[in-house]
């Protein structure tokens, strides 16, 4: 009898600490997505938080803050990556000045292990290794020559239509003569940050 109850005092303590586990993790911050809604569609990014956690969460700031809505896609690189996060990007009337816009701060690398591949998501910056701010691109084929130099921080893991579609935009020449203007403007709506158990 003693030991009956034994076992299932023991049985009901594993239970309840099996739901308040997955409850913990459910709250947990670092398990966070990123759904990106852009007029092509979404796209959902897992974040890598054992590679850039102070990266992470300066995305995450500036998107709970609507610093990255109305902003654009600027520079689509076919078979490379696309480019956005300026805020400049959000008045045509400043065409000739996407890309140079950020938060008003920079932030240090956290250059990792977690190589440029396709639906990776990266800190675009300037020639200053810390010079990232709230640019990022996110990759349309594997680039190792940027592993080491740009700092990874999570991947798609929902929308690579949506990615494909973006990458497939026409292109012309930009102010510097790069092949790389959107003839259209891919517009960041909205970045939002939800557990990812919210997706579907």
């Amino acid at each position: 009898m003693k030991l009956t109850l034994f076992l299932l005092l023991v049985g009901s303590a594993l239970v309840i600490a099996t739901i308040l586990a997955e409850e913990n993790k459910s709250m947990n911050p670092s398990n966070e997505v990123a759904v990106i809604k852009t007029s092509e569609g979404e796209m959902v990014v897992q974040f890598w938080t054992d590679a850039a956690p102070n990266t992470i969460e300066n995305f995450k700031k500036l998107s709970r803050a609507g610093f990255y809505d109305g902003t654009i896609f600027h520079r689509i690189i076919k078979g490379f990556m696309i480019q956005g996060g300026d805020p400049n990007s959000k008045d045509p009337a400043k065409e000739k000045r996407y890309g140079e816009g950020g938060p008003g701060y920079q932030i240090k690398a956290e250059f990792n292990n977690h190589s440029h591949q396709r639906g990776v998501i990266s800190m675009a910056r300037g020639p200053d290794p810390d010079s990232a701010g709230s640019q990022v691109f996110i990759c349309l084929a594997p680039a190792p020559r940027l592993d080491g130099n740009y700092t990874t921080f999570g991947k798609l893991i929902k929308g690579e239509d949506v990615l494909e579609k973006i990458g497939d935009t026409p292109v012309t020449k930009n102010s510097m003569g790069e092949m790389s203007k959107p003839t259209k403007r891919v517009v960041i709506e909205k970045i939002d940050i939800v557990p990812p158990d919210s997706v579907r």
